[in-house]
Order: C-alpha cells, then structure tokens, then sequence
C-alpha cells in the first residue's frame, strides 16, 4: 500500500474508476490495521460506530488493507497468500457474542439466497463469511462499499498458488460450502486482485 503496485492497484482502480487513497496499512503508521470503530474511523465513517458495535461483538474483522476510492466508495481488504489461509477456524466468541453473530450471518446468508441445507457460516469459512457480513453492513446503510480479495501469486515461501484459477477453484469450494452460487446481491461489490510476488520482486 506503501509503494505502487501496478497487478494490485490497477484492477481496484479500474472498478472504482480512479486512484486509490489507502488509509492502511501505512508506513508513517507503523503498517497498523484495524478492526471494529477504528476501521470506520479510519474510512471516516466514524458515526457508524453505535451501530457497528449493537451489529457484532467487539474483536470483529481486523482488515488487512483500506482505502477510499476516486468517488468516495470505501475499499475493505482481505489478503491471502496461501489457500490454507482460507480455512479459518471457527469464531471464539462467548456465548452471548456468538448468538449475535450467528443471527447476523443467518440473515447475511439468507439476504444472499443461501440454499437450504448450507454449512453453518460461523463453523465453516467463518473468515470469508464475516467479511461478506460487514459488506452488508455498511451498504444496508448507504455506504458505497467494496470487499476486494487480494490472493497472492507465486509467493515461494507461503508456498501459494502460482495462477489465479488455483484461487477461483478454491473459493469456489468455499461458496459452495457456505450454499452461495457465483452470482448473488453482493457479488457486484467483490473484486478479486491477483498480484504477482515474483513480478513485484523483479521490480525491487
């Protein structure tokens, strides 16, 4: 986010219709991210912060990058450098949180046309089903906003895929998994990036 990154930014840019201004993670910030209040903060839509907090527990997604696009939209990163990345494991939440996050996922699910008989959202892929959960948060409430999947290729030391039709298989497991078809409300607002490590590397 720090240095021009033409196979990251240009797809984004090219969605959104122009530059990118990333608000994290930034070097003259200690390369932070941020999750719950502080990511609206950061995204200025700090006056969303009562009904973030009264829509899921505190802990929620810590994102990996944000930015705010060309004509205000707001960008949420989730960046992965190997499949086994995907598999997360299932919310810690107590159980009080854990209701409330189930019903939001419920609901996100259902908003999204889940077929019936789909895997538990807060069991199964929970880190792409929250993800999905908070884009349909902010734009329920007005906000232009955009989940970008960055999926890194040929980084040798993850030992990550080298294509991106290796990722496409792989969430393609996961959205059957979680009961979504590759068309659905949200679907519009997802932008998946395939940055090149190699490329980026020869560059340095």
């Amino acid at each position: 986010m720090n240095d021009r990154w033409s196979s990251l930014e240009d797809p984004i840019e090219a969605k959104l219709g122009g530059n990118v201004q990333w608000r994290s993670p930034l070097s003259g910030d200690d390369y932070a991210e941020y999750r719950d209040g502080e990511f609206l903060d950061i995204v200025d839509l700090g006056h969303l912060r009562s009904d973030l907090a009264d829509f899921w527990p505190s802990r929620g997604p810590q994102w990996d990058a944000l930015g705010v696009g060309p004509k205000g939209q707001v960008i949420l990163v989730e960046a992965k450098a190997h499949v086994g990345e995907m598999c997360s494991p299932p919310t810690g939440a107590s159980q009080a949180s854990r209701r409330r996050i189930t019903d939001n996922l419920n609901a996100c699910a259902q908003l999204l046309g889940a077929r019936e008989g789909h895997a538990d959202w807060s069991r199964h892929f929970y880190q792409i089903a929250n993800r999905l959960a908070h884009l349909r948060f902010l734009r329920e409430r007005g906000v232009d906003a955009y989940l970008v999947l960055v999926n890194f290729l040929n980084d040798r030391e993850m030992g990550g895929p080298s294509t991106p039709e290796a990722w496409e298989a792989a969430y393609q497991v996961a959205f059957h998994v979680l009961g979504l078809s590759k068309r659905h409300p949200l679907s519009r607002y997802i932008v998946d990036v395939y940055p090149d490590v190699a490329t980026m590397r020869g560059q340095e």
